[in-house]
């Protein structure tokens, strides 16, 4: 074929439709229609598209499973001057996707890499889902482990960016559950089957959302769109980690401190109420934050106090004295 003759050994990194098989673009039929070979994630779904379009051409096997000898024979090719083009089930490969690493090993082989951009369902979530995306951040597919996960979503919690997620149906309600537990009740766009005949965009909070899915089996794959921690809440955030560092010491709520002593300066001059554990109705509060406000009144050198209360990680209620 003509064109073959202007892509010696290089990779095409191809995007593919999230669904709708009219979103692919010229290009893309083209280059997949001259290359040398395909490497897909799933053959059995490359071929639908390819059969679709016409294109006769040798798939490849490559996937998270795939074997070292895989890779090293799809390199082998490519130094010898053939061309391949790196494809997904649906959408732009390589992002959260095993032809990274393939990517990677050219980058380091110095072969070279094109991009033939196509739909993706991030970009596609973040343009229709109806909360603010000009800052976002692609979090991808969140571990099966359950310390992984909730090391993962601990370690977002704060980020004031919006954050967007993939996620499986048969893991959409626990994936919910645990986002509610660590970010609290936050808006969220929960986008389904994104430009397929079903599609359907849900902007709710992550409560509401539990509720439905609670009445409503989850169906096709989802794009999860959250909002980030709002400024203000950020501004007002005192971590648990910061109260409890040495050289601001917790103290349990039901310390009574001579506020003239030793201590009672200590308390007035780095406070923080970190360990008391609130079991009983939130009236509590009141009479706990009023007790601490009088302590630091009567203090010698009283300063500016957080009470940290918690209330069951990762919720905390914060108040400043």
């Amino acid at each position: 074929m003509k064109g073959l003759n202007k892509m010696p050994g290089k990779l095409y990194v191809v995007g593919t439709p999230i669904g709708n098989l009219e979103d692919i673009t010229y290009r893309a039929v083209r280059i997949l229609s001259e290359v040398d070979f395909i490497c897909a994630e799933d053959t059995r779904v490359t071929v639908k598209l390819l059969n679709h379009f016409d294109i006769k051409k040798p798939l490849l096997s490559y996937h998270e499973h795939s074997a070292s000898h895989v890779s090293e024979n799809i390199i082998s090719r490519l130094q010898s001057g053939e061309s391949c083009a790196v494809v997904t089930d649906a959408g732009m490969p390589c992002i959260s996707d095993p032809g990274e690493n393939l990517v990677r090993m050219c980058r380091d082989l110095d072969i070279p890499v094109e991009a033939v951009p196509g739909p993706t369902a991030m970009a596609t979530a973040a343009a229709v889902c109806g909360i603010p995306a000009s800052r976002f951040a692609f979090e991808g597919f969140l571990s099966v482990t359950k310390k992984q996960r909730f090391e993962h979503l601990k370690s977002v919690s704060k980020d004031t960016h919006t954050l967007i997620f993939y996620e499986a149906p048969h893991k959409l309600r626990s994936t919910l559950e645990d986002m509610l537990k660590y970010f609290g009740d936050r808006r969220i766009s929960i986008c389904r089957e994104l430009t397929k005949i079903h599609e359907e965009v849900m902007r709710t909070t992550l409560s509401q959302a539990i509720e439905y899915y609670e009445q409503n089996a989850p169906r096709g794959e989802y794009v999860l769109v959250v909002e980030g921690m709002s400024a203000e809440e950020l501004k007002d955030e005192y971590s648990v980690e910061e109260a409890e560092s040495p050289s601001t010491p917790p103290y349990d709520c039901s310390n009574t401190m001579d506020a003239d002593s030793d201590n009672g300066d200590r308390f007035a001059n780095r406070l923080a109420i970190s360990a008391c554990k609130i079991s009983t109705p939130l009236e509590c509060i009141g009479p706990l934050i009023a007790t601490s406000r009088s302590m630091l009144i009567n203090s010698p050198r009283p300063s500016r106090t957080c009470v940290v209360i918690r209330v069951g990680l990762p919720n905390e209620l914060r108040v400043k004295l």
